[in-house]
């Protein structure tokens, strides 16, 4: 898997990645503490809002900003989301009212709803080999947990001998060094358009494209079952280990840890997996399995059998049919659009995946403190089997790269058909302009 590494640009761009993700830590847990100093008692509702802030600016602005990432430099786009998001990570220390922290963190998160889905689409570009980009989606999925599971504790260090407000420090230091290992390297130039259009057709074109080829038709219902699952683990696991249990805060930790362990496990063998099977016989199987965990414990919690040997147990192996399920999603991405197109497609991804998680959120919590665990266990393990049961229907099972299609539309002299007249012809088939609906025998 590290032989991606020795790609020098690669490099760079994962070790930005890396560090900024520790900058983001270490910002989560700067903001729980500026949140309390600010609301006291009332932190959880002020940082409850600050994560549905997030998920609107993810869902909002990164259809918008994919829009422009094709007609702007890749480098200078990226080193300008990470000033910003420096910017206001230096401004947070100094707030002293709870707005300012909504105003400041939705400008912040609007800045990596343009920076991610750019980043992401650059990696192909980079590793164009299929093997080399697989090991780089798993790698990027290992930086994720890691970063989980390392944040906390690093912060934690940190605040016995500096100042919360230090960590915004630390924030700022990283997206800086992010900027400069941008910087330290040539990125391939995004392919240019000769397509004109006003700011709507620019700014859903990655909708309308995504929404038109089956896979990511399947794509879409995988996300609502990856998020329902992830949302049960995310929100629940406090409560579950403390009020369910009666176990420590501590404890609440190590079940956090399990899960990202199991994550990080799948991220691990993913890529010798998927040499030997298709990304679809590898997601759904993977996704499916969340839901009938998810639903096996309800059973038990609602028979008081579940305890905690269990729980880590289980979590253990969400975590790796988490990942398993989310890990290839880029693969998808990449074969379902063409060059020009990436940044579209994965700003898409990016904004529909964020709104399958701005409903599971505050779906996990309100029943979980309304109707009961092993209920909103159920009820998100019942969500997640829909989301893989529509996946199934929309992603087809025969799902080639080349598809035999006709131009009956075209005439005969256009370059893309010249010398087959109407007849069908066979390539690696997108939706774009030459190509704006899926072939009906093609899936």
């Amino acid at each position: 898997m590290l032989s991606v590494l020795s790609n020098r640009t690669y490099r760079h761009l994962f070790a930005a990645q890396v560090i900024a993700l520790v900058g983001t830590g270490l910002l989560t847990v700067a903001l729980g503490l500026l949140a309390y100093k600010l609301a006291g008692d009332r932190a959880g509702a002020v940082l409850g809002t600050a994560l549905a802030i997030k998920m609107v600016a993810y869902v909002a602005v990164a259809p918008v900003a994919g829009a422009f990432t094709g007609q702007l430099p890749r480098r200078a786009f990226l080193v300008a989301t990470d000033l910003v998001r420096a910017a206001i990570a230096l401004l947070l220390p100094f707030v002293d009212q709870v707005w300012q922290i909504y105003v400041l963190i939705f400008i912040l998160q609007s800045a990596s709803a343009a920076f991610t889905p750019t980043f992401q689409a650059t990696i192909p570009d980079i590793l164009p080999d299929e093997r080399d980009y697989t090991r780089a989606l798993s790698l990027s999925r290992l930086a994720y947990d890691l970063e989980n599971l390392l944040s906390p504790t690093l912060a934690a260090l940190l605040l016995t001998v500096i100042s919360y407000n230090w960590l915004f420090g630390g924030t700022v230091v990283g997206f800086l060094c992010s900027a400069a290992l941008v910087v330290s390297v040539t990125l391939p130039a995004a392919t240019r358009s000769e397509r004109t259009g006003g700011i709507y057709d620019r700014t859903t074109r990655g909708l309308r494209i995504y929404l038109a080829t089956p896979r990511l038709r399947g794509l879409l219902a995988m996300n609502l079952a990856v998020a329902a699952a992830g949302a049960m683990v995310i929100v629940n696991t406090v409560v579950i280990v403390q009020a369910l249990l009666g176990r420590s805060q501590n404890d609440v930790a190590i079940a956090l840890g399990c899960f990202g362990g199991g994550s990080m496990i799948a991220a691990l063998v993913l890529p010798r997996v998927l040499e030997r099977l298709s990304d679809r016989g590898v997601m759904l199987p993977s996704a499916a399995f969340l839901g009938v965990v998810l639903v096996g414990v309800a059973v038990l919690t609602w028979g008081g059998a579940i305890g905690w040997p269990v729980l880590l147990a289980t979590w253990l192996v969400l975590g790796i049919g988490y990942s398993a399920a989310q890990t290839p999603t880029g693969r998808l991405l990449r074969r379902s659009a063409s060059p020009e197109d990436r940044p579209a497609v994965f700003a898409a991804q990016f904004a529909l995946s964020h709104a399958s998680w701005l409903v599971t959120y505050p779906m996990a919590g309100w029943l979980g403190a309304t109707v009961g665990m092993p209920m909103t266990l159920a009820v998100l393990g019942a969500l997640t089997v829909a989301g893989v049961a529509a996946a199934a229907l929309l992603w087809p099972a025969s799902d080639p790269d080349v598809v035999a299609h006709a131009h009956g539309n075209l005439d005969p002299s256009h370059p893309h058909v010249q010398g087959t007249g109407h007849s069908r012809h066979e390539h690696a088939f997108v939706i774009d302009d030459l190509h704006r609906e899926w072939p009906a025998r093609a899936g």
